[in-house]
């Protein structure tokens, strides 16, 4: 008996999913609650597991490939059903490799492993349609995200007839919500690309078809077979193949034996010094690697920057080197290649330490990522449906500076988190939200309802390698500062590291971004699409100020400034409210009345 493995819901608002990976591939055993495949949404990555123990018997939704909420991905079934399944595939293979050439050969021994006992034209339907059972494995576009329906096909990472191991990548493949890599869901032979770059499908669509290892050498034959089934025109385009394969090992035969020049043409002096140059290509070429793949993107990156790949520790999966470790690479080397620049003409003017290095990304032009398309999107429908502006208050944050500065060591050995300014303006907003629930709403205007929620569900902005992603701190009115510090610090990592849960990252009444934190002091954020107020923090600086001392007398003194600034919804909020809000907020911050809170 079988079983459909559905795509679950997997959160809040998510209609839809992207297979990314095939852990399992047709014919292998799983066991309940095993990882069957990875699927992605707009809001998280996360692995889906086999509801019942049995054999992967049939893949419905092939990675890259979106399909909504409840749709059949694989088929589950008893033990002894893929291997029944498998059997016309290799008596497929067995049939032609009799009138093959010498090539086939070594599939051969690997047919007459598995029994023939079906008849040949169950197995030549399902190689007529180019995938399935009879030709390879289709592998197609997975979910990625929540609501994720398609995917663009920027770049194949791998041509036809390329030898391909499993998990390795095998194209990169774009959404609204990720770039990815597609890695390949079995070892063998890529067979056939069946969406080109640039290419938009939906998921679940097939994307390409892999196969055997000799799979590349036999379609030729199978290719004049289809207008003749005769043995002759068969046999014919065999040899034809094989005249190409040894004429590419020809030119290979003379680039490589230049370094063995001395052994062949040993009158010949002319290649004797060639030799060395191939050979130094050749040396580096399995260093540069360090034996992990290097995806074009990153090879061209590191060109550009002048990294030796070689000296680099991976921090993908397997240890795959990515972009992200090339450019941290060559920001190492260019603090110490700086120093011997300005060092080196003793006479010469210091050069500016502050002018930033000039990024590869100028002068060039790049598709725009799903996932920026996607809050483009968004963020111009807030503007269009909601009369948004912004309030700005500046707090004295002195007192909380030094309060910080005494307790942060202590706190974050007992609780396990930073103590950041920014759990102190968040546990300040709720407290405000609290007392000003207009700030904590939604408005209906198909209904004209206006909903005041019960709880702070407070979205905190994280920037990330992939754009702006806000995960949520749920009930937050319900904890204390060292609460709120270790959600904020715990979902900012995960977040950053894609490893949130779809449930994190919806379900915000109100949102918190720290843009102070790339050292802006003023931004008006625009207020997303369900919400009806932002709150901004800027950077902290030092100023002179007027201070009142216990007597009522006025001195001037070095104080720590922040700009607040919220940005509402004029449909529901006022001025005055936000006022209101913002002044309670401040009030909380410059009183500083947190030494219980941190411990002292």
């Amino acid at each position: 008996m079988s079983e459909n493995v559905q795509l679950p819901a997997l959160g809040e608002s998510v209609t839809e999913g992207t297979v990314t990976r095939w852990l399992k591939s047709v014919g292998d055993r799983v066991e309940v609650d095993e990882p069957l495949l990875e699927v992605s949404t707009d809001k998280v990555d996360t692995e889906i597991p086999s509801p019942v123990a049995g054999t992967l018997q049939q893949i419905l939704v092939e990675e890259d490939e979106t399909v909504e909420v409840g749709a059949n991905l694989a088929v589950i079934g008893e033990g002894d059903a893929a291997p029944a399944a498998e059997a016309p595939q290799a008596e497929e293979k067995a049939e032609p490799e009799p009138e093959a050439a010498p090539e086939p050969q070594a599939e051969a021994p690997a047919a007459a492993e598995e029994p023939a006992a079906e008849a040949a034209p169950a197995t030549e339907e399902p190689a007529a349609q180019g995938g399935g059972d009879g030709s390879g494995t289709e592998v197609a576009l997975p979910a990625l995200g929540e609501s994720v329906t398609e995917g663009t096909v920027t770049r194949w990472l791998k041509a036809v007839g390329d030898s391909v191991e499993v998990d390795e990548p095998l194209l990169e493949v774009s959404t609204d919500k990720v770039d990815t890599e597609i890695p390949s869901p079995v070892a063998g032979t890529l067979q056939k690309i069946l969406v080109e770059e640039d290419e938009t499908v939906e998921v679940g669509a097939a994307l390409a078809l892999i196969g055997s290892g000799a799979a590349p050498a036999a379609e030729p034959a199978d290719k004049p077979a289809e207008p003749a089934k005769a043995p002759e025109p068969v046999g014919a385009p065999e040899p034809a193949p094989a005249a190409p394969a040894e004429e590419k090992p020809a030119p290979q035969a003379e680039e490589k034996p230049a370094p063995k020049a001395d052994e062949k043409p040993a009158a010949s002096e002319a290649p004797a010094p060639a030799a060395p140059a191939p050979a130094a290509p050749a040396a580096s070429a399995p260093a540069a690697g360090k034996g992990s793949y290097l995806t074009p993107l990153v090879r061209k990156l590191a060109a550009e920057k002048g990294v030796d790949v070689s000296t680099i520790e991976g921090t993908g999966v397997g240890g795959r080197i990515r972009k992200e470790d090339v450019l941290a690479a060559a920001e190492k080397a260019a603090a110490p290649a700086a120093a011997p620049a300005s060092s080196a003409p003793a006479a010469a003017p210091k050069a500016p330490a502050a002018v930033p290095p000039v990024s590869p990304l100028r002068g060039t032009t790049e598709k725009m990522s799903r996932l920026r398309k996607i809050v483009a999107e968004r963020m111009v429908e807030a503007l269009h449906t909601q009369a948004q502006l912004t309030t700005v208050v500046e707090v004295d944050v002195t007192k909380v500076a030094k309060l910080r500065a005494k307790a942060k060591e202590s706190f974050k050995a007992r609780e396990g988190a930073n103590l950041t300014y920014l759990p102190f303006y968040t546990l300040a907003a709720i407290e405000a939200l609290k007392a000003y629930p207009k700030v904590n709403a939604s408005i209906d205007p198909e209904k004209g309802e206006i909903t005041y929620h019960p709880a702070e569900n407070v979205g905190i902005a994280v920037d990330t390698e992939r754009g702006l992603v806000v995960p949520v701190i749920k009930n937050a009115g319900d904890l204390n500062l060292a609460g709120i510090a270790r959600q904020i610090g715990d979902l900012g990592a995960r977040t950053r590291a894609n490893k949130v849960g779809p449930d994190e990252l919806s379900g915000a009444t109100f949102t918190i971004t720290n843009t102070g934190s790339g050292g802006a002091l003023i931004d008006t954020p625009i207020v997303p699409g369900g919400q009806v107020a932002i709150l901004g923090t800027g950077t902290i600086t030092k100023k002179p100020a007027v201070v009142t001392g216990p007597d009522g007398e006025e001195t001037i003194a070095i104080r720590q400034f922040a700009y607040l600034f919220l940005s509402y919804d004029h449909r529901l909020v006022d001025g005055a409210d936000a006022a209101r809000f913002l002044t309670a907020i401040k009030n909380r911050i410059e009183e500083a009345a947190f030494e219980s809170e941190v411990g002292l």
